[in-house]
């Protein structure tokens, strides 16, 4: 079967000589809390949309035709919002369209910004960019931890019960923080957090890649995260799932200069000697596999045991039909193992 599935593609969705019961083992649809919809376990990141409009519609054509139906943007996404609308609006798909945007990131001279007037500021200016009455899923981009957290669930809340908000959640959030939130949820008689975007992938997080507090769950001391994430099964929205390129391929162990492809945020938050050593591994894994290491990389995320989704970047069709081949390449348990530099064993 597993020659079959390489054969056919790499999107189930255009793909009528994979049967349906090999379909059903795919799984590139989950499901998120506070939705119905099929939601894509690739998220189309929208941090820096092409230029024009024609350029736009025809990405994000193309990356519906391969099966996304979610995409990540942000009220500080400058462009990302009004595309995704632009495009929605012209294309009339909004019933099959899962759409993620944050909001209440910090000002440019690093104010908090996660009080009720900000929260409600944003996500309306959100509704209006995105030409939609309803978001799918509303994240505070940012967590500041000198304030509890009933003063911004109280403020999702509202949003909620208005139906501006189909369900909320966060960014860039401890694991108690959120743990809290639900806890203080419950009390209002509001829905949980529906999901957490966070940092995780192959490739750990050895510095804060942008200014402000970036929670990774990567890494040795981030144990408890993971445990959480895997008991509890909160949907995980990874973003930098590739290290921001570091293990997309295009860096080689063996041509240092490939790392110069990398920008200033990939090099301070993921470029460093383990995740040299996880790169490696993950050419060797791919050439006997006949696969990606981009491809590899995401297979140990979707298999990692958590409810992991990624948010994934590319203005290239190839590249994402590639990535979505990860949901279906089996790694076993001391392969990851292998991969994570927690064994020396592979078999």
């Amino acid at each position: 079967m597993r020659r079959r599935l390489q054969r056919a593609g790499l999107s189930w969705y255009n793909q009528s000589d994979i049967t349906k019961e090999e379909i059903a083992m795919q799984e590139p649809i989950a499901a998120l809390p506070g939705s119905d919809k099929r939601v894509s376990r690739i998220f189309l990141g929208l941090a820096s949309p092409p230029y024009t409009a024609g350029e736009q519609n025809k990405l994000l054509d193309e990356m519906f035709g391969l099966g996304i139906t979610a995409f990540d943007a942000a009220r500080v996404y400058k462009g990302a919002e009004e595309c995704l609308g632009a495009w929605v609006a012209a294309r009339g798909n909004r019933d099959k369209i899962f759409i993620e945007t944050k909001c209440a990131h910090p000002s440019v001279f690093g104010r908090s910004r996660v009080d009720a007037k900000s929260i409600r500021k944003d996500a309306e200016r959100s509704l209006r960019a995105l030409r939609t009455d309803y978001i799918d899923l509303l994240l505070l981009h940012r967590d500041d931890e000198r304030l509890p957290v009933s003063s911004m669930v109280e403020a999702l809340g509202a949003l909620y019960k208005e139906g501006k908000v189909r369900a909320f959640g966060a960014s860039n959030w401890r694991h108690e923080r959120i743990a809290a939130a639900n806890a203080c949820a419950k009390e209002l008689g509001l829905p949980p957090f529906a999901a957490s975007s966070v940092h995780f992938g192959l490739a750990e997080q050895v510095e804060n890649p942008w200014p402000g507090a970036c929670v990774s769950v990567t890494g040795e001391g981030e144990q408890a995260a993971r445990d959480w994430y895997k008991e509890t099964q909160t949907p995980l929205i990874a973003y930098s799932s590739l290290g921001r390129g570091m293990l997309s391929g295009r860096v080689k162990t063996q041509d240092p200069v490939t790392a110069a492809s990398l920008d200033g945020f990939a090099r301070r938050g993921y470029f460093c000697g383990r995740n040299m050593e996880r790169l490696s591994r993950c050419e060797q894994l791919a050439a006997e596999k006949g696969a990606a290491v981009a491809q590899i990389a995401l297979a140990w995320t979707f298999q990692s045991g958590l409810n992991a989704f990624a948010v994934l970047s590319t203005a290239s069709p190839a590249h994402m039909r590639a990535n979505l081949a990860a949901l279906r390449l089996e790694l076993s348990e001391a392969e990851c193992r292998w991969l994570n530099l927690e064994s020396e064993e592979r078999e």
